[in-house]
């Protein structure tokens, strides 16, 4: 990359190691969650039932600002990736349906406050619930999501697996408060950025896959695997919405186009178009990250900046790298639609920015 901003990835955050690149798509083949989604269908009618009977309550208020947002077009990418990791391991039981229904409780519950920090108005390309109802309930309902999936956690009752899922939500407010004292800080390094990602966004999907493995009584060594295959995917994932929030549309990325940059977020394509700049642009992005140059003529300015640099390009470059080490993960494990639908799951991660 020349003269341009090295990548130092910290030990923290490498799992797994690089063994080849992704591998590239058939002409005209693009990546989907199709393969997934048919090889859990079945077990997902299963949770979707669990998340319908735990989203009710007397409060009528609950069921209808949650379900707000449960129906409101999400993938059900990580209840979906707990039952791909067990179809995986060939677990025939059904305790993994509950535990994907508490995973998605805990993803919902993340959304509804997320929305509230961040003062969004879209969420999936409709109105947030907090701008809907306020503030006060979706914080509420938020809690009620995260007091459900916990209860469905204790009726599983594995103690291994309430510590992996009770520590990712542990980890999962670590990391927004991380990412909340980091925003509008334009020199928030690159380590630090991805400290706050393996936490926000990471460790879900890594706890996600890897109670997979614990209810299937599966070594240690296969739980690390899982872990690892989900924690590199969550990255990826993550950095992947990095680049689109400044390459994509509304449509596409089912919110505002350039909310990051309007909300002071500093992330990837960010700290590394600001650290490849001239003063001139260092300046202008310190004074976008305080939020003093944030019209629609100040992000097309942005947009230019980053491209100039190579900032999304390498945001996604970095994303494929992460992704490669997720799909180097399932090496051990054997071929069949299991695995091949994990390893298009990583693919079409990365192809989102596309």
């Amino acid at each position: 990359m020349g003269d341009a901003l090295a990548f130092r990835t910290p030990k923290a955050h490498i799992a797994g190691t690089v063994t080849a690149s992704v591998r590239q798509l058939q002409p005209k083949r693009s990546p989907s969650l199709d393969p997934m989604i048919q090889l859990v269908a079945a077990d997902l009618n299963h949770v979707n039932s669990v998340i319908l009977e735990r989203m009710q309550s007397e409060v009528a208020l609950i069921p209808e600002l949650a379900g707000h947002l449960i129906a409101g077009g999400g993938k059900r990418m990580r209840p979906m990736l707990t039952l791909a990791c067990a179809r995986l391991l060939d677990y025939a039981g059904a305790r993994h349906h509950k535990l994907a229904a508490a995973v998605e409780f805990i993803h919902t519950a993340t959304l509804l406050h997320d929305d509230v920090v961040d003062g969004s108005g879209l969420r999936r390309g409709k109105r947030t619930a907090n701008i809907i109802w306020g503030n006060p309930a979706s914080v509420l309902v938020g809690d009620f999501l995260f007091s459900r999936s916990f209860e469905l956690m204790v009726e599983d009752g594995s103690l291994k697996v309430l510590r992996i899922l009770s520590r990712a939500s542990a980890i999962i407010a670590e990391g927004e408060v991380d990412q909340l004292t980091a925003q509008r800080r334009v020199e928030t390094s690159e380590d630090h950025y991805l400290a706050i990602v393996t936490a926000k966004t990471a460790a879900l999907f890594a706890a996600a896959c890897r109670i997979s493995a614990v209810v299937a009584e599966r070594d240690e060594a296969v739980e690390q695997a899982l872990d690892c295959y989900g924690r590199n995917l969550g990255i990826a994932f993550q950095l992947i919405d990095d680049a689109i929030d400044y390459a994509s549309d509304a449509e596409t990325m089912g919110k505002g186009v350039g909310d990051d940059f309007r909300d002071g977020k500093v992330t990837l394509p960010v700290i590394l178009a600001h650290a490849r700049g001239d003063d001139p642009e260092r300046t202008f992005w310190r004074e976008a990250m305080e939020g003093s140059r944030t019209s629609d003529d100040d992000l097309a300015h942005a947009i230019r900046l980053l491209r100039r640099h190579r900032a999304l390009d390498d945001t996604i470059a970095r994303a494929r790298t992460y992704g490669q080490r997720a799909i180097d993960a399932l090496g051990p494990f054997p071929a069949g639609k299991a695995k091949a639908a994990l390893t298009e799951a990583v693919e079409f991660a990365i192809a989102r920015a596309y």
